[in-house]
């Protein structure tokens, strides 16, 4: 009998704790193949002063290098360090003992998006195919709930997230590739026109700029309760082999979460009541240093992510430190937790990541 009332105890605080819950809206972003390492130790010396990587290294000296990793990193991801950091959490410093690692066995994007997404690492997703997802995701538990249906929405560089998402079978829009926005207004058809006239390096995939302009658009116009940000040219220019690029491109993707986080919290639909996830779908080889253009089964070490969060129901930990490895199958339950639901479907899902809101 005392066990049982126990388990009812138990039971009693923990929906207590998620009905208490002030987020009402959360925004996931991801930025493709960047690493732990430049995360929490900014550039990397080794590639930074090689000519090989870096084409003009005075110049990124100058623009990144200092004598500390402290100093590197929030020159690198100022952002991060001077406010997700400080109002927020981060996992993943390996330096300091912060494993988290993909679950998934292929170690590279699709499985790594899927992983992330439906909080399952499904053995059948084995390549990057534009095959559509036969998982659900949570975006579409999430939009299948009376509160949110509709409010479900992402912008993504990459042109396989439509088909991660499975935009076909959820009816979750989403804008990938180079698809143009639909009845734009006068910034948006300026958008679909750079979009349409620019050159791309990456032939069906755009440029993360164009990306991150629509989607703020997008969230202005619409504002959508779970958004899905995806940036794709960290992993673009790192297979390149252009490590000048792979900062400048980190560097800006910081300067657009800091531009949208500034924008949420200036809107009353946001403000105090947005929760943000940050993280990548997979890691990129260290040893030897060429090994870090690539990532896969075969480049040791790149099952090695990290993750942020930052909202009303995170306390501001920093840098947190824990002995259990935490998993990217934890963040779909993570995601929908912020949003007090519990995340189930067809197959199993990760738990949430407790300290998030803890």
């Amino acid at each position: 009998m005392k066990a049982t009332m126990a388990c009812i105890y138990l039971l009693l605080i923990t929906f207590s704790s998620i009905a208490q819950r002030q987020t009402e809206n959360v925004i996931l972003v991801t930025t493709d193949g960047l690493r732990w390492q430049e995360m929490f130790g900014g550039a990397d010396s080794s590639l930074l002063f090689d000519p090989t990587y870096t084409s003009d290294t005075a110049k990124l000296i100058k623009q990144f290098w200092a004598s500390t990793a402290e100093e590197r990193r929030q020159k690198l991801l100022p952002f991060f360090w001077n406010t997700v950091a400080t109002q927020g959490q981060l996992y993943g410093n390996r330096w300091n003992g912060s494993k988290m690692n993909v679950s998934n066995t292929y170690w590279f994007s699709y499985p790594g998006y899927n992983e992330i997404l439906s909080g399952f690492a499904d053995e059948r997703i084995n390549s990057n195919d534009k095959i559509d997802n036969p998982n659900t995701t949570v975006f579409e538990f999430i939009n299948n709930q009376p509160k949110y249906k509709g409010k479900v929405a992402s912008y993504a560089t990459w042109d396989v997230v439509p088909h991660i998402i499975n935009e076909k079978r959820t009816g979750i829009p989403v804008n990938a590739g180079h698809e143009p926005v639909a009845n734009p207004n006068p910034r948006e058809q300026l958008l679909n026109d750079i979009q349409d006239k620019l050159p791309s390096p990456w032939g069906e995939t755009r440029q993360d700029f164009i990306t991150y302009y629509m989607a703020k658009e997008y969230i202005q116009k619409n504002k959508p309760k779970v958004f899905f940000l995806s940036f794709d040219e960290t992993d673009d220019f790192a297979h390149a082999g252009k490590y000048d690029q792979y900062l400048l491109t980190a560097n800006m993707v910081d300067k657009f979460i800091a531009d949208l986080w500034t924008y949420l919290q200036s809107q009353p639909e946001y403000k105090g009541k947005t929760t943000i996830l940050l993280t990548t779908d997979h890691g990129r080889g260290h040893t030897p240093k060429a090994r870090w253009k690539d990532h896969g089964t075969k480049t040791p070490d790149c099952f090695q992510i990290w993750m942020g969060a930052m909202g009303p129901d995170t306390p501001a930990k920093g840098e947190v430190k824990h002995a259990e490895v935490l998993f990217q199958n934890q963040i779909a339950q993570t995601l929908a937790s912020a949003l007090g639901l519990n995340f189930t479907c067809e197959h199993s899902v990760g738990e949430a990541i407790q300290t998030v809101f803890k």
